[in-house]
């Protein structure tokens, strides 16, 4: 099988560049707030790959938005571009990001219980609410207490 062709991609400016391979052209619409905020948008296109399959050819500065996760962005244009759990062999792209976005397809809907109905359309696609994804609700127990409510609030208080 033939290795698939890389998808180049970066901020508005074009200060930072990448290269991503992932293994199909699937995507997903993350609704969570804090998504929500870090792209000042209803919700965020996102397609997932291991990190060793991105290569910066100009790197993101990075913040720190809760106490398990990273954003990548351009701190000069400020185009958010990246997530991903500090932990994880995996980190998400921004669909928008890339040269060519019709590249990707979406194929599910997350943090749906944080949608906005007025801002959605709807497409058919399944959804799935942020606690029925097991290892992400886990990641929010395991640094901020078994009680946490995982999102913008409790990574207010760090």
């Amino acid at each position: 099988m033939a290795e698939p062709t890389p998808l180049t991609g970066g901020c508005l400016c074009g200060s930072v560049r990448y290269e991503a391979t992932p293994d199909d052209r699937e995507g997903y619409y993350c609704h969570c707030r804090m998504c929500q905020l870090a792209f000042g948008n209803t919700r965020v296109a996102w397609f997932n790959l291991p990190k060793d399959r991105v290569r910066w050819l100009s790197p993101p500065t990075y913040f720190a938005s809760s106490k398990i996760a990273r954003r990548g962005f351009c701190n000069r244009c400020g185009t958010p571009l990246s997530f991903e759990y500090h932990e994880s062999k995996n980190m998400d792209i921004g669909v928008g990001s890339l040269d060519d976005p019709s590249a990707m397809r979406p194929v599910v809907h997350y943090s749906i219980e944080t949608r906005l109905a007025n801002w959605h359309a709807d497409d058919g696609l399944p959804g799935k609410r942020l606690d029925e994804v097991t290892t992400i609700a886990d990641r929010w127990k395991s640094a901020y207490g078994d009680d946490v409510q995982p999102g913008v609030q409790a990574a207010r208080k760090d």
